[in-house]
């Protein structure tokens, strides 16, 4: 728009300047004219009251120079109003089609500024709704993980875990360790007694422990 408004103004000063020397130059010859005209009127109408002679030849060949002057300054002022005519109507036809071209970039700009405007509204929605959708992923996220620690812990509450080869043979072993010195403890105690009583009877005494 900034180009084409110094465009016009560069057209628009021309204009004026040849409107100007046109105008005076329509001017001048008209004025021109008017005097010539005037002054062969006056010399054609003195010769025509009663009693005058017959104009000399001089005076004839002065009239038809004259006659030859006017229709010349008559083309030149025709040429003079066509030239004005013609600048007149590209001037117009020149503001018209700034005016035009301005409107449209006009309603082409004002609608480059609303786009501009609305997708930066879209924008801002946008962040501000990723920023909720992040937010509610960073809570699901703490709860999921919540819930997940709490059914381990209930997992090991509730779900018996099946033990390995090892784990059986160590229970056993330490099964039979326990059984081995259960044994050790009650001949220890079988022995004693026998001491204490001798020639009791064994039986008796196992069954009385």
């Amino acid at each position: 728009q900034a180009e084409l408004d110094k465009l016009r103004g560069e057209t628009n000063s021309e204009y004026e300047v040849a409107k100007s020397e046109l105008e005076q130059g329509l001017e001048g010859v008209r004025k021109a004219l008017s005097v010539l005209r005037d002054y062969y009127a006056s010399e054609g109408a003195a010769l025509l009251q009663d009693g005058q002679p017959a104009p000399p030849e001089k005076h004839s060949k002065a009239s038809g120079a004259g006659s030859g002057i006017i229709g010349l300054l008559e083309v030149v002022e025709s040429d003079f109003a066509k030239n004005l005519a013609s600048e007149e109507t590209e001037e117009d036809d020149a503001q018209a089609d700034y005016e035009k071209t301005t409107q449209i970039n006009k309603v082409t700009r004002a609608g480059k500024e609303k786009d501009v405007e609305y997708k930066r509204k879209e924008s801002v929605s946008l962040d501000k709704t990723a920023a909720e959708e992040s937010r509610d992923r960073d809570t699901l996220s703490t709860e999921l993980a919540a819930v997940d620690e709490y059914f381990a812990r209930v997992k090991d509450r509730c779900v018996a875990k099946p033990e390995t080869y090892a784990e059986r043979a160590g229970r056993r072993e330490a099964e039979i360790q326990g059984l081995k010195q259960a044994l050790s403890v009650l001949e220890d105690e079988v022995a004693l007694v026998q001491k204490k009583r001798k020639g009791g009877n064994f039986r008796g005494t196992l069954a009385a422990y």
